[in-house]
């Protein structure tokens, strides 16, 4: 269902990580490696969405170490409304299977 207002398949898997779990911190190749997508296309979506205020970033020795900004003003919003798409899929498959 996010599919429909986020049309970016890897920033869509982004944000409903970090709203999911908003204590997550990790870095590009862990996120790649967590989510299964290329560390480049994860790099520039980071970017866009730590431009926007959603992440917050700092540097950990060389590595850049990304997290969510829970004061970001529409973060509760987005957590809800990822939480209420994924239970919204979840309830669509098990009628879909009976």
């Amino acid at each position: 269902m996010l599919d429909i207002f986020i049309t970016s398949r890897v920033r869509r898997k982004i944000i409903v990580v970090y709203a999911k779990y908003p204590d997550f911190r990790t870095h590009v190749r862990g996120l790649a490696k967590l989510i299964k997508e290329d560390p480049g296309n994860i790099q520039r979506e980071l970017k866009k969405l730590e431009k926007s205020g959603f992440l917050l970033s700092e540097k950990q020795g060389n590595t850049k170490v990304y997290g969510a900004n829970k004061e970001f003003p529409i973060f509760k919003e987005l957590q809800s409304i990822v939480i209420k798409s994924q239970e919204y899929s979840e309830r669509s498959k098990r009628s879909n299977n009976q």
